[in-house]
């Protein structure tokens, strides 16, 4: 299983999901309207490295991140 969690105001708690690759992850997350408006906007760590290539394999255990962009001041 993968954990995957969405920071800041995406407000959606942590998920768990037997997903194999980025890709899988992001057709899988694109069928939940509460996330769908979120993935493009979205940068994405694996394992607390920002990625930018779905193509990427997950193996049981990873964690994927979406962080959200955010202002500051």
């Amino acid at each position: 299983m993968v954990s995957v969690e969405f920071l800041g105001p995406i407000n959606k708690k942590t998920m768990q999901l037997d997903v194999k690759s980025l890709a899988q992850l992001s057709e899988v997350l694109k069928a939940d309207e509460d996330i769908s408006s979120w993935l493009d906007k979205c940068a994405v760590a694996v394992n607390d490295t920002l990625i930018s290539d779905k193509n990427i394999s997950l193996e049981s255990g990873d964690k994927v991140s979406l962080l959200p962009p955010v202002c500051g001041g």
